[in-house]
């Protein structure tokens, strides 16, 4: 139904040329460039008589970040469409786009350098030409870690690229479940309880075969809709499997909140006791127990 509602022309805007790389390709960028400088600048101390290695490693490990820089703007270009089409999040994009190509420029002329100091190592520039190296490097480094600094509000602001990576419908709905939840929490943080219930009711719409939505929405009875004895039908209801403790507990937990909520205090107790003896080992079940006698 969902794949329907996209429409096909949406699902071929999530599978990008090589845009499905990028995460994988800026991270290689990254580790590569920050490498290479740093053992261009210890190369020029004096311990690189020691580690006589420095010196060709810098050169290698900044031409391949350079050479991945140019693989990373590309693929980030192939992939900016679905993340730029977010409502809210066009310039927070266009400035990544910005900072990764500046990040591509200077360390193409890094390495330029880099591949000049091996050209001509044996004149007497070819540590000038290395020095002029790793301050270009450093500089890059610091436009590299302005760009990443704006892919991360992409990502993490804006869920740009989050769901759409692999053009597979059920990931563009776990988009959407996970913006359901996190909404939901930040609306009940805020004492919003009738918009933390509505939302986690419409997640159970979504995912109402998920048995921790089950759960959730029954915690939203107690804690959002002020209705304990609900909850309690709502566990009746419900039965988790036997060989899923996580959810055993979860359950018993929530059964032992909707009765405390309601001033059953013995009930709670006798459910914590209850669920002592299967999770002896609980912390927080033993914690409670002190509190309910």
């Amino acid at each position: 139904m969902l794949a329907r509602a996209l429409g096909s022309s949406y699902t071929e805007v999530l599978v990008p040329e090589i845009g499905a790389f990028h995460p994988q390709l800026v991270h290689f960028v990254i580790a590569f460039l920050a490498a290479g400088v740093v053992a261009r600048v210890v190369s020029l101390t004096p311990l690189a008589a020691r580690f006589t290695f420095l010196n060709p490693a810098a050169t290698v490990l900044v031409v391949l970040g350079a050479l991945g820089s140019v693989a990373a703007v590309q693929s980030g270009t192939d992939a900016h469409g679905p993340a730029e089409r977010v409502p809210g999040a066009r310039n927070a994009v266009g400035e990544h786009e910005e900072w990764g190509e500046r990040t591509r420029n200077v360390f193409l002329v890094v390495a330029a350098l880099e591949i000049g100091a091996v050209a001509w190592r044996r004149r007497r520039w070819a540590r000038a030409l290395a020095a002029a190296a790793a301050v270009g490097g450093l500089v890059g480094l610091f436009v590299l870690y302005e760009a990443a600094d704006h892919g991360g509000d992409v990502v993490y602001a804006y869920a740009g690229g989050v769901g759409t990576r692999s053009g597979d419908t059920a990931d563009v709905r776990r988009l959407l479940v996970a913006g359901l939840y996190h909404t939901a929490q930040l609306e009940r943080s805020a004492g919003r309880h009738d918009a933390a219930a509505r939302l986690l009711d419409e997640l159970r719409r979504q995912r109402g075969d998920d048995a921790d939505v089950e759960l959730l929405v029954i915690e939203s009875r107690i804690i959002d809709r002020k209705d304990p004895g609900g909850a309690l039908g709502a566990l009746d209801a419900f039965t988790p499997p036997p060989d899923n403790r996580r959810l055993v507990l979860r359950a018993g937990t929530l059964r032992a909140d909707a009765l405390e909520t309601l001033g059953r205090r013995d009930s709670a107790r006798a459910v914590v006791e209850g669920l002592l003896r299967l999770f002896p080992d609980n912390p927080r079940l033993t914690d409670r127990l002190s509190r309910l006698r």
